[in-house]
């Protein structure tokens, strides 16, 4: 590697991630998923938005906290508040980051911040200094900088490295931008920026052309060296550039790109599935790396020539990124220790006994539908085990008749705020009745946005896992709940969803449109 150089992998999932409809979050999932980010070895986590809301404060002041390897960043807008609430999140940190930004576009600067050129600039270099004033590490943002003008750019990102900005982030916020234009951007700009050579150059790239991989490689052969990512591509509208895609891009082609990275890729797939469990946004099977259909071939012409070898339709190892590196984990017989150790390596960790013994009574009744618990399935639980102990509204039984020629009726019984009330209806399926004698119960008025069903792992005995996604006055939020039988998952995500719904955990950003 002597004659290339680092990439820093910087990490959005926790921040644009969280900002896709219905995928908030809760403090422990961040945790959950920021301990993933750390064993991949990812440079920077981005955490949150520190004043977007309470919420957001005490989980990126939590993963600061927790996690000792890697740069943990809060976003904050060009505003004295926002930055100092951001660094007082991140006191607890090893190493801090403040990510600040101001829209530097003719449409943003002219119609959302209504503000003249030279009063943006100003703004920037005064944000710079505050947090520069705050921690040893700040990043600059010009957000919709694919939409911005070349010259307006060049000089603002010279007065922001003036003021002490060393990352300097160019955001094509809108996904608008082409791979030959961005990459052409980032030479000029670091070309003609007189301290360019006193910042390491950022993309930012989001998918609204399905370009965002495409926009950072471009980026990254032009002289930038630090990518921003999530992971599954998760982010706001179409999502970001996914972190997997480009990592394995970088080191399949490792003959086309001057860089390398430090992330460790078999935790790719483990981090994929344990982001898809929390926020209940399935992977689809023929994406790339992380999709179940990745390393599959159904053709006979490609299985005869894999058998032969390999490398023939393969360019990277299933292995490589993680599949199949934890076959089964444990079974009914399994005992506490073991089952605390297993969780332990996922770097789940109870801070009570009694979540423990939740969890594991848990473990042995699915133990008893399931002969094989793979970690898949423990991610699964644990979710279901968190959510459970924070829920006003619970499943306490539920009865399905469904026969053929007539119509599907369920009879369903819920605690609610301790009180226990039943319901039976009748639907055009299962789930539907399901669904319908929740309502007669809860009488919650919101819209169903979205019902789907994953297998968790391969086989009829898998549990399913499914996701719900309701809307209420705006407010949109994902449940999700799995189990060996479909309609009692269905059950338990319309319910995680509900009460998500009850709680108003649902936030809205100040920051409207995202980097």
């Amino acid at each position: 590697m002597s004659d290339k150089e680092r990439l820093v992998i910087f990490d959005t999932t926790l921040r644009d991630g969280e900002q896709s409809p219905g995928a908030t979050m809760n403090q422990e999932e961040k945790l959950r998923i920021a301990k993933a980010l750390e064993r991949m070895r990812v440079d920077v986590i981005e955490a949150g938005f520190a004043i977007a809301s309470p919420g957001d404060f005490a989980s990126v002041k939590a993963v600061a906290e927790a996690v000792k390897d890697c740069r943990i960043c809060s976003l904050a807008r060009a505003a004295d508040a926002d930055i100092d609430r951001a660094a007082e999140a991140l006191k607890g940190a090893n190493a801090a980051r403040i990510h600040t930004f101001i829209a530097t576009s003719p449409i943003h600067m002219k119609h959302k911040l209504r503000m003249e050129p030279e009063s943006v600039v100003e703004r920037a270099v005064a944000a710079v200094k505050r947090a520069r004033n705050l921690v040893d590490d700040v990043e600059f943002s010009c957000e919709d900088a694919g939409r911005s003008e070349l010259d307006f750019l060049c000089r603002i990102i010279e007065a922001a490295i003036d003021a002490g900005a060393r990352t300097i982030n160019i955001p094509d916020t809108v996904g608008y931008a082409l791979p030959h234009q961005f990459g052409e951007t980032i030479t000029q700009l670091i070309a003609r920026i007189p301290n360019s050579d006193k910042a390491v150059f950022s993309v930012h790239c989001h998918n609204d052309l399905g370009l965002a991989v495409a926009n950072s490689e471009a980026a990254v052969l032009a002289g930038a060296r630090q990518v921003e990512c999530t992971i599954n591509g998760l982010g706001e509208r179409a999502g970001n550039a996914s972190l997997e895609e480009l990592v394995m891009a970088i080191a399949t082609r490792h003959d086309a790109f001057p860089v390398y990275t430090n992330i460790k890729t078999e935790e790719i797939v483990p981090c994929s599935r344990l982001v898809s469990t929390i926020t209940g946004f399935p992977v689809q099977p023929n994406k790339a790396i992380v999709g179940a259909n990745a390393f599959a071939h159904e053709a006979g012409i490609h299985q005869d020539g894999v058998l032969k070898h390999r490398e023939t339709y393969e360019i990277m190892r299933a292995e490589q990124v993680g599949w199949n590196a934890n076959r089964m984990v444990l079974g009914k017989h399994s005992g506490r220790a073991a089952f605390a150790d297993r969780l332990d390596s996922l770097g789940v960790q109870f801070e009570t006994k009694e979540a423990l013994n939740n969890a594991f009574a848990r473990f042995k009744e699915l133990a008893d539908k399931k002969h094989e618990i793979f970690d898949e399935d423990l991610q699964a639980l644990v979710s279901d085990t968190y959510r459970a102990s924070d829920m006003r509204v619970k499943l306490v039984d539920l009865s399905v008749s469904s026969v053929m020629g007539e119509t599907p009726e369920a009879e369903i019984s819920l605690s609610v705020d301790d009180k226990e009330h039943s319901a039976k209806a009748k639907g055009s399926g299962p789930v539907d009745a399901t669904f319908k004698a929740i309502e007669e119960i809860v009488n919650s008025g919101t819209n169903l946005l979205l019902y789907s069903v994953n297998a968790i792992t391969s086989g009829t005995d898998s549990q399913g896992e499914v996701t719900v996604r309701l809307e209420k006055g705006g407010s949109v939020v994902n449940g999700s709940g799995a189990d060996t039988d479909i309609v009692i998952a269905s059950a338990k995500a319309y319910l995680d969803a509900l009460n998500l719904i009850l709680s108003d955990y649902s936030k809205a950003h100040p920051q409207s449109d995202g980097v």
